[in-house]
């Protein structure tokens, strides 16, 4: 494959509005699936935070205390640790950390689409959770080789980040991946 054409591919999957719906309803769906999370995603900070660790899985195990580069569920290549910040999805340094603006149009599309469905969170925060609906179609979709990886690296996340807030994952990416945050707002992070 060409590296014109490579570079066309990852331009086109940024935008694809419906790859980020996909790999958002994997991560919710292996959250409310793991132990330690109240079968919910509770927040849109844990929410972004571990999204972050999934599109950027080279920097997971420097995050996640229960994570190692060596865990297969993370399906790291050689490329992956070399460059660890070459993503096909890049995020933004925000406030708080990673951001995408993406965010409130996948979640609105999932949630319109009986996907996800909102549930209790924390006082003020945005909880969410797969609907029946939801889980048979991640699980549909984890049978897949074009899914599989992500499935799994969404699962180790969801595993090693067991029982941790939003909040808490922010404070470790910000420790330990200091100088990839600090960076003016808006800056793609690379």
């Amino acid at each position: 494959m060409s590296i014109a054409y490579e570079g066309l591919e990852r331009a086109l999957l940024r935008e694809d509005l419906a790859y980020h719906q996909a790999r958002i309803l994997l991560l919710v769906d292996a959250v409310t699936k793991s132990s330690g999370h109240s079968r919910k995603l509770d927040g849109l900070t844990k929410l972004a935070k571990l999204d972050f660790l999934l599109r950027y899985p080279a920097l997971a195990s420097q995050v996640l205390d229960g994570l190692s580069e060596s865990d297969p569920r993370l399906n790291l290549s050689r490329e992956d640790i070399a460059t660890p910040t070459e993503v096909e999805a890049p995020m933004v340094r925000y406030k708080y950390g990673p951001w995408d603006d993406r965010y409130y149009a996948v979640i609105g599309a999932l949630v319109g689409r009986g996907l996800l469905r909102y549930a209790k969170g924390r006082k003020g925060s945005v909880a969410l959770a797969t609907t029946k609906e939801g889980r048979r179609l991640a699980d549909e979709m984890i049978r897949t080789l074009d899914w599989k990886a992500l499935s799994e690296r969404s699962e180790a996340i969801a595993d090693a980040s067991s029982g941790m807030t939003g909040n808490a994952i922010k404070e470790l990416i910000y420790r330990r991946l200091e100088s990839l945050m600090d960076r003016p707002h808006r800056q793609v992070i690379r």
